[in-house]
């Protein structure tokens, strides 16, 4: 499918390049492609075309183009770049490109050629060795639903991917995508916009309950999910945004409210917990001064952006942790209803 639209762009651009065009008379189309001052190659409106037989895009001044090609899509225009020839044959190997030519739209964060070659550099063989749902799950997380422009994303701020995980934009200094530069920004297509990066980015491996106790500063944190019965809630697809007090928090918590914590009833310690959960992926740079509906229910937290971030008050020590399944933001505090 690839090669077949690749060839037909190529003699596209050979018409035009050889001009099928009477251009004897013409004050607003050269070689029958421009038409009037502002057409080019025959398929934008003209607006300085003089009625005559000179640009066969532009009749009149109107811009009527009978041969103009339809938009291209996505993948489309990811081929006609030339330099994208890897990532079009994963998104075939994948089985991808129907769903990227869909009716969108959509925002992708196109690895090139070289961040292609590179990632094979240091990885030899890993991408060759995936299996289908591993290479879905890698090509996915480089889209998002949605037109996404340059100019709308958000220093620290966060996107949901197709794959359901979750990038992060980096805007000082330039601008990345997790640790991707985003070197060419806004090539709009029929069916949205892509952004070309120069590397390649991976998922995160674990999910929210893996990542904290992984970090090994979540001990009480992960104790209290298991007596609650929610580890397997916060393994769920999401995404969430968790504030995870560690366990100094916890520890502080004790010290203030001797015996609090042991004496809580299982829907006490849930109302709690879930009281520390937002649905969705919401980074840093997402943060809004105000009240933010948790997974308790009619309970919010309120966020404080004054000096730095803080939520009812606790510090955000850490935040922007990518997991699976959403994010983690780390506070000194345990949050209560």
């Amino acid at each position: 499918m690839f090669n077949r639209t690749f060839t037909v762009l190529m003699i596209a651009a050979s018409l035009a390049a050889v001009g099928c065009g009477d251009d004897d008379k013409s004050t607003g189309g050269t070689a029958g492609t421009t038409a009037g001052t502002g057409g080019t190659a025959g398929t934008t409106a003209g607006t300085g075309g003089t009625a005559g037989t000179g640009g066969a895009a532009g009749m009149a001044g109107t811009g009527a183009a009978g041969t103009s090609a339809a938009p291209m899509d996505i993948v489309e225009t990811a081929i006609a770049a030339g330099s994208f020839t890897q990532l079009a044959a994963a998104l075939t190997a994948a089985d991808l490109v129907g769903a990227l030519q869909g009716d969108g739209p959509f925002t992708v964060f196109a690895p090139t050629d070289d961040a292609f070659d590179a990632f094979e550099e240091e990885n030899p063989g890993v991408l060759a060795g995936l299996t289908t749902e591993q290479l879905v799950g890698i090509l996915t997380y480089h889209v998002v639903s949605g037109e996404v422009l340059a100019a709308d994303l958000k220093d620290e701020g966060v996107a949901t991917t197709l794959s359901g995980s979750p990038v992060i934009f980096d805007l000082t200094g330039g601008a990345k995508v997790n640790e991707a530069n985003i070197t060419t920004t806004d090539t709009e297509a029929s069916n949205g916009v892509i952004h070309v990066i120069d590397a390649i980015i991976l998922p995160p491996a674990d999910d929210i309950v893996e990542t904290a106790i992984a970090a090994g500063s979540f001990t009480s944190l992960a104790g209290a999910l298991t007596a609650a019965g929610l580890v397997e809630t916060l393994q769920g697809e999401g995404p969430f945004t968790v504030f995870a007090p560690t366990d100094a928090a916890f520890e502080a918590f004790e010290t203030a409210n001797p015996g609090v914590l042991d004496g809580l009833t299982i829907p006490q310690l849930t109302d709690i917990l879930t009281y520390h959960v937002v649905s969705g992926a919401v980074g840093s740079g997402d943060l809004v001064a105000g009240d933010v509906p948790t997974l308790l229910t009619d309970e919010s937290v309120t966020v404080d952006l004054s000096s730095g971030a803080q939520i009812n008050g606790a510090n955000v020590t850490m935040a922007n942790i990518l997991t699976k399944n959403g994010v983690i933001h780390v506070i000194d505090a345990v949050l209560t209803p």
